[in-house]
């Protein structure tokens, strides 16, 4: 089990970091996304997975759930959340004033053909 965990977040960090280092701000957004989803992910792991037992710790109980890992990953959805949000419309905002959606703020090729009239797909 601890191999495929590790597996699916060494996947998750890698088409992060691939998308993150493109060019265009939508593949930057889901870069980032996918970065969050593969911390948040190692941050619950850390706290071992138990199924059925209480997360708080109780005289009667025989063993317990750590709500640590848990309450990081609940504080860190939360944020990525909001710094996702953040993103996108500062995005939105830097097309709006330059009239491309490269990270750098250089039109390419199909953006100079688009602000001549012509069709994009």
């Amino acid at each position: 089990m601890e191999a495929l965990i590790a597996l699916i977040i060494g996947v998750l960090t890698a088409c992060g970091v691939y998308l993150a280092l493109r060019a265009r701000t939508f593949p930057v957004v889901i870069g980032l996304t996918l970065l969050s989803y593969a911390v948040n992910l190692f941050l619950f792991i850390t706290g071992r997975l138990t199924v059925g037992l209480p997360a708080v710790i109780s005289d009667q109980a025989v063993g317990y759930a750590d709500p640590l890992p848990q309450a990081l990953v609940l504080t860190a959805i939360v944020i990525s959340f909001a710094m996702t949000a953040f993103i996108i419309m500062l995005a939105l905002k830097a097309r709006a004033e330059l009239g491309t959606d490269q990270v750098d703020g250089r039109l390419d090729t199909g953006d100079a053909h688009d602000e001549r009239g012509g069709e994009r797909g």
